[in-house]
């Protein structure tokens, strides 16, 4: 038995401008995606896709991904952290900021953080594998709101990393929260 959830959250940062998204001309082709690591942080190549709006200078793409199964009735879960290189893009790498960098870089910390949470969650749970849903999806869909609530509120709180005292506060929060939660870290 094999379950897998992994809804798409999109995040970015806005610019000036308020024309509203349209679809992508010709999507890119695609890519594998991008594990989270402390010692990989993301750069403006891993951006591939195009723009398809004005009204962002960026657009990060993240999710988290979680698989759980059953073999002779023992649950295991596999739940990391992962950056779409082929949905995310940068309008101009070559003007882009380190600053606009390190708020998409934190919109994939932030996936990462909510990974480890939802790992340790499934670390304390004993769950029935001859009943696994609904349990499985309540606890899912709780990780995933809770995430992206909190994407939410970093984007707004820091004005999409315009705002830059909020921005800072948010870097050192999550590293805090990532320090804390390192022994669910993936090894």
């Amino acid at each position: 038995m094999l379950f897998s959830l992994a809804p798409l959250w999109l995040f970015s940062l806005l610019s000036a401008s308020a024309t509203p998204v349209t679809a992508p001309a010709q999507a890119p082709a695609k890519l594998p995606p991008l594990a989270w690591s402390a010692n990989r942080p993301l750069t403006w190549d891993d951006f591939k896709a195009r723009p398809n709006t004005d009204r962002l200078e960026a657009l990060t793409s993240s999710t988290i991904d979680a698989k759980v199964g059953c073999v002779d009735y023992q649950f295991s879960a596999q739940v990391k952290a992962v950056f779409t290189p082929s949905e995310s893009w940068v309008r101009n790498a070559a003007r882009a900021t380190p600053a606009l960098l390190r708020h998409e870089q934190l919109h994939f910390d932030l996936t990462e953080l909510h990974a480890r949470l939802l790992r340790q969650k499934f670390s304390l749970l004993k769950l029935d594998c001859e009943h696994l849903q609904p349990a499985f999806g309540n606890i899912t869909k709780a990780a995933f709101l809770a995430w992206q609530r909190e994407e939410a509120r970093y984007d707004q709180e820091s004005n999409h990393g315009l705002n830059t005292a909020r921005q800072q506060a948010w870097e050192q929060q999550v590293q805090q929260r990532l320090v804390q939660t390192q022994a669910f870290a993936l090894q």
